[in-house]
């Protein structure tokens, strides 16, 4: 009999028992839901996560495979995000090449913004040195310093000295070549 009670309105009150027990248990549930979706989501991060070493393997297969691509074969294969960059900027025509021929016939080319100085040249040379030699295992450091002491850049017979002249200033156009010459001692 005390069911029928429970189902009983109470006119005066507006609300019946057994809807003020819903309203409860519903408090109730709501709080529980709500604690049980972090606990869900750290155990799902947990399950989803994934230790450095095996993050790194899956990255560097997605990006063997993006190199594969038409527009990017030219880069290695551990390339990085500013050469993904220059190489963009190359095919819509925001860059251009620079090959730099060094005394041994080594030819680099190097990739700068259309508007370039000469002191964006000399970086972009030594910032392809340094990813050269880190992916063969050579020399740890280079002074740049007696670098630029001991070397130029010649364009057509001219010494590029000014490092905030622009290259296209001295001429130099897309896949033209720049030659690295020692610098003659004066007596």
């Amino acid at each position: 009999m005390m069911g029928e009670e429970t189902q009983s309105l109470h006119l005066d009150e507006g609300l019946s028992v057994k809807e003020e027990e819903l309203g409860q248990a519903e408090g109730k549930m709501n709080k529980v839901e709500d604690e049980q979706p972090e606990e869900v989501e750290d155990e799902e991060e947990d399950e989803e996560a994934l230790p450095h070493s095996e993050f790194l393997d899956i990255f560097e297969e997605g990006l063997a495979r993006l190199v594969q691509d038409p527009l990017l074969c030219d880069l290695p294969i551990q390339v990085t995000l500013e050469e993904v960059n220059s190489q963009v900027a190359l095919e819509y025509g925001q860059a251009m090449t620079v090959r730099v021929c060094k005394a041994d016939g080594e030819v680099m080319p190097i990739v700068v913004v259309q508007n370039a100085m000469v002191l964006d040249l000399k970086k972009a040379i030594q910032r392809f040195m340094e990813l050269k030699q880190q992916r063969e295992g050579g020399v740890k450091h280079v002074s740049w310093r007696y670098v630029w002491r001991t070397f130029h850049l010649v364009f057509q017979g001219e010494k590029l000295d000014d490092d905030k002249m622009k290259l296209k200033d001295y001429g130099i156009r897309n896949r033209d070549e720049v030659t690295f010459m020692k610098r003659l001692r004066k007596k």
